[in-house]
């Protein structure tokens, strides 16, 4: 009997032993399973705008503790609705950049109330070489064409924000990213700009100039720029050739107001206290030269009159 017990209580201590070691092993050694949730992650690139199809989505396992706040879970939950940010390929789709269920479709769910989306065709170089993205912010230049006399620009708009370049996403449909860019830039404007930058677009050629991000100040001088600031006598001379002037003018020539009258039709403003001097100063000149004696002198059929000082 004694020894019956011995040997239980010996198998007691080895299953109790092996239990601890197990207990060690599966806390201590043992990779642990971390808990997993099912959500839903995008399967290609996609860009802002896009329609979302089943085939643009798919569920994949992701760690309990790295699921982001306001993540999709089901399938359902994202289909048929539109990106409003970029996506790229397995991250994970959040109910912030959808939109709604009941909003307009297309990038159009990205404009704030109160403002409007205009497009402007641009090239390399009015387009600043492509390094406008959506989110700069510009500036709208526009050039009146014209010959010197006629030519202007002027900066119309100040700090507008750029919501799209290139491609036009149509609703229903996914860009293919390696279609080629068209020359286009939406920009987010008030119903009031708006007006303003499809009137320069008839009359003359739009340009944009990028700014610094940071960048808000509203430049206080939006006068137009005239070709005198490339060439500051070309107003005297389209006037002169205008006129029928063939003499040259020079900047000192131009001080006389006499020749500035001549040439643009203006008079120069002078300084009255030294007209009044100049003009003194030829009274007595015309003094001086005037003859005190003259004589009529008589020679035959001939006449001819002599002075003397």
């Amino acid at each position: 009997m004694d020894r019956q017990k011995k040997l239980l209580l010996f198998g007691a201590a080895w299953v109790s032993a092996l239990l601890l070691t197990w207990f060690y092993y599966s806390n201590a050694v043992a990779p642990k399973q971390e808990k997993t949730l099912r959500m839903v992650v995008a399967t290609h690139d996609m860009p802002m705008g896009t329609l979302l199809k089943k085939s643009d989505l798919k569920i994949v396992n992701y760690p309990e503790k790295d699921v982001p706040k306001g993540s999709v879970f089901q399938l359902a939950g994202a289909e048929n609705r539109v990106l409003m940010v970029p996506l790229n390929t397995n991250e994970p789709v959040l109910q912030g950049k959808l939109s709604d269920m009941t909003s307009v479709e297309g990038v159009s769910s990205t404009i704030d109330r109160g403002y409007r989306a205009v497009s402007v065709q641009v090239t390399d170089v009015s387009g600043v070489a492509g390094l406008i993205q959506p989110g700069s912010h510009v500036d709208v230049i526009f050039t009146r064409p014209g010959s010197m006399a006629e030519a202007t620009t002027s900066t119309i708009l100040q700090n507008v924000k750029v919501i799209s370049t290139g491609r036009t996403v149509a609703v229903g449909q996914t860009v293919d990213p390696r279609a080629p860019k068209s020359p286009t830039v939406t920009l987010i404007l008030l119903p009031e700009d708006a007006q303003k930058l499809e009137l320069a677009k008839s009359q003359g050629k739009i340009s944009l100039s990028l700014r610094n991000p940071l960048d808000s100040a509203q430049s206080a001088n939006t006068e137009p720029v005239t070709t005198d600031v490339l060439d500051p006598m070309i107003s005297a001379r389209l006037a002169r050739a205008r006129r029928g002037r063939t003499t040259n003018v020079s900047r000192a020539n131009l001080e006389d107001p006499k020749v500035w009258q001549e040439l643009t039709g203006e008079k120069k403003p002078v300084d009255e206290a030294k007209a009044a001097a100049e003009e003194e100063a030829r009274r007595k000149k015309a003094l001086a030269e005037k003859p005190r004696i003259v004589v009529d002198v008589y020679r035959g059929d001939k006449h001819v009159q002599e002075s003397f000082r």
